[in-house]
């Protein structure tokens, strides 16, 4: 038996209609009822409505990175992560999101910060964005303030060695690894351009 395939570029599926299904205060269920461009049947698709979060790839003077570890819900866990958040209402700018929830982790602060990547989190299933902000130069200047349900603990880890930790399964927040990803491309680009400045 053949496997039907699509002819011409992929296009997207037309809405018929769409309802909000569940509202979890973190996030929303909707439910979108739509056409395959292909057949002409309609499905119905539920799709997690999330705001926008940020992961901050926060460097100290001394080339360490400022980690937490925390207990995970999902997992059962305690994880190894970099320093993030949800962006609260009203919040449009990732960086100040960023710079927010950095201190309020961490007590940390630094130069300025800038965006470096940008991923979707589950396109099949999400809705939202989550942004990878550099911040150099980071020094603990403040006290932490953390959310009811957060307990963290602070880590200083040599850029030189996250590789190994991801390698060895210290690391294992699949945005937390993209976030670094993003940061060691950002580092080949920096590095390059110092070569040709020098």
């Amino acid at each position: 038996m053949g496997t039907k395939t699509a002819s011409g570029p992929i296009r997207p599926w037309a809405a018929k209609s769409s309802r909000k299904s569940a509202d979890y205060r973190v996030f929303n269920i909707r439910t979108d009822r739509k056409v395959s461009p292909l057949t002409g049947a309609e499905h119905d698709f539920h799709i997690i409505e999330s705001v926008n979060w940020v992961n901050v790839i926060a460097v100290t003077p001394r080339r360490e990175l400022v980690m937490v570890e925390q207990y995970r819900h999902g997992s059962d866990t305690v994880e190894l992560e970099i320093p993030g958040g949800m962006m609260d209402p009203g919040e449009t700018d990732p960086v100040a999101t960023a710079v927010r929830e950095f201190r309020e982790e961490t007590g940390y602060e630094g130069g300025p910060a800038r965006v470096i990547g940008q991923v979707f989190p589950n396109p099949a299933i999400m809705n939202n964005i989550c942004y990878t902000v550099l911040i150099s130069d980071c020094v603990p200047r403040h006290a932490t303030v953390f959310d009811p349900t957060e307990d963290l603990i602070t880590r200083l880890e040599p850029v030189a060695g996250i590789s190994a930790l991801i390698s060895a399964g210290k690391i294992r927040h699949s945005l937390v690894i993209a976030a670094l990803y993003h940061f060691e491309i950002w580092r080949a680009g920096s590095d390059s351009e110092r070569g040709r400045g020098g």
